[in-house]
């Protein structure tokens, strides 16, 4: 964009040195005023249609870089929104997985801690066994 602006600054320049030149160029040559005036008045309608066309030439431009940039905010909100579903899927599965693992590891303590009484009651058992045995020997 800021070529643009500096090729345009530029241009403005050429055109408006080139009319002050043809300007002091007309005045400064050797012929009558009405010829000078008449050849001013040519000039300045003939630099007044370039300016005319150039204006027209730019402002084309300016649309065209307008639409080009209205396409490419509408393309990087269309990939903006891709990757924001892409995310929420990910996160949903992320989450199931996590679910998933904790029910597994929930069931896996359960599992553990099941075992872990019975074999507790069954350390019990035995051990109230052998005193029981004990207490009728020494009986």
């Amino acid at each position: 964009m800021a070529s643009q602006n500096e090729g345009g600054a530029f241009f403005a320049g050429l055109v408006i040195g080139g009319l002050v030149g043809a300007a002091l160029a007309l005045l400064l040559a050797p012929q009558s005023g009405e010829e000078t005036r008449a050849q001013i008045r040519d000039r300045s309608l003939e630099y007044k249609d370039l300016a005319e066309e150039n204006i027209m030439e730019v402002r084309s431009r300016a649309t065209d870089v307008g639409h080009k940039a209205q396409e490419q905010v509408a393309a990087l909100q269309a990939k903006s929104m891709e990757a924001i579903e892409k995310g929420k899927v990910s996160a949903t599965e992320a989450l199931e997985k996590g679910k998933i693992s904790a029910t597994e590891a929930l069931e896996k303590g359960k599992i553990s801690a099941t075992e872990a009484i019975q074999k507790g009651k069954e350390s019990v058992n035995q051990a109230m066994n052998r005193n029981s045995g004990d207490l009728n020997e020494a009986g």
